[in-house]
């Protein structure tokens, strides 16, 4: 009777995992039918976005201070790419639409720089952004950037921004090196792959002004240098082949100069190329802390 009883539990076991057997397999069949049916339907999306964006509104400042000093928005209809960039569609709308554009580029591959501006509010090179980021807006708006005087439309004048790079010395000083001199042989100056790593990531910069455009303390003191500047200050002190060390913290330890920084770090956010100067300016600012505690040091012994 007992067997009898084991056998028929056994044989309704046996049915219950074919139930289940049969109610999984269901299960994952809606499962996956939901889930290419979900699949389709953004496929179907992204390719409704794809075919609507072939063509864009470019949204331009213009001001002529020659005729007026008021300025005003002119809005382009440009056709799109995959491969189109903000600058494309600036040339673009200069060639076939409006020939009396005012921009600034070069060499379309963000190495010279000269096309920065602000697009849709960031300060950006238009070479270096394309037009598939602005995914969830069918406006691109390209106004100059901000700190700088304005002379036309896109196009600012960056005088005062190499000014400040210029009072930074930025080349090696060296009393050894003999380049004056034709007759003998140029000096060799050895660095360790250590030394070179001090200052390579500083030597990146294109002098784009990106980073002058979206410093806060540039737009409230325009006698501060600005991140550009003093980056480039740490660049050269901390090379192994310049010997103008104190002398370099002597131009940048004023009320005006790297103290005037917050740290906002909005200048590193838009470098294109990595530099990072608000690092720059913390590790310049490390070595005059270092330099002011070594003369401290020295003071209290010559005391005693």
């Amino acid at each position: 009777m007992a067997n009898h009883l084991i056998e028929k539990l056994k044989r309704l076991s046996k049915g219950e995992d074919k139930v289940k057997g049969k109610s999984n397999t269901e299960n994952e069949r809606a499962e996956h039918t939901s889930y290419s049916t979900s699949n389709s339907v953004k496929k179907q999306e992204q390719n409704e976005k794809h075919k609507q964006r072939d063509k864009i509104i470019l949204k331009v400042f213009r001001v002529n201070y020659t005729n007026d000093k008021s300025h005003h928005y002119d809005k382009f209809e440009i056709p799109l790419q995959k491969s189109t960039t903000v600058l494309d569609a600036l040339i673009h709308a200069k060639s076939y639409l409006d020939n009396s554009i005012a921009i600034r580029y070069s060499c379309r591959m963000a190495s010279c720089g000269s096309c920065g501006m602000r697009i849709n509010g960031i300060p950006r090179l238009a070479c270096y952004t394309n037009v598939s980021e602005f995914e969830d807006s069918d406006t691109i708006t390209c106004e100059p950037l901000a700190n700088f005087p304005h002379i036309r439309d896109l196009v600012t004048d960056f005088s005062q921004f190499y000014d400040h790079h210029k009072q930074m010395k930025p080349y090696i000083h060296n009393e050894n090196a003999d380049i004056s001199t034709r007759q003998s042989p140029l000096s060799e100056f050895l660095q360790s792959p250590e030394d070179v790593d001090k200052y390579l990531q500083f030597s990146y910069c294109i002098k784009c002004g990106l980073c002058y455009s979206a410093c806060p303390t540039v737009a409230t003191d325009m006698k501060f240098p600005g991140p550009q500047a003093l980056a480039q200050a740490y660049r050269y002190y901390i090379d192994t082949r310049d010997i103008l060390s104190k002398d370099r913290l002597k131009i940048v330890d004023d009320r005006h100069g790297i103290w005037r920084c917050h740290f906002a770090g909005s200048c590193s956010q838009v470098c294109p190329k990595g530099v990072d100067p608000a690092l720059g300016i913390q590790l310049l600012r490390d070595q005059m802390f270092n330099l002011s505690k070594h003369e401290k040091k020295i003071a209290r012994e010559r005391g005693r």
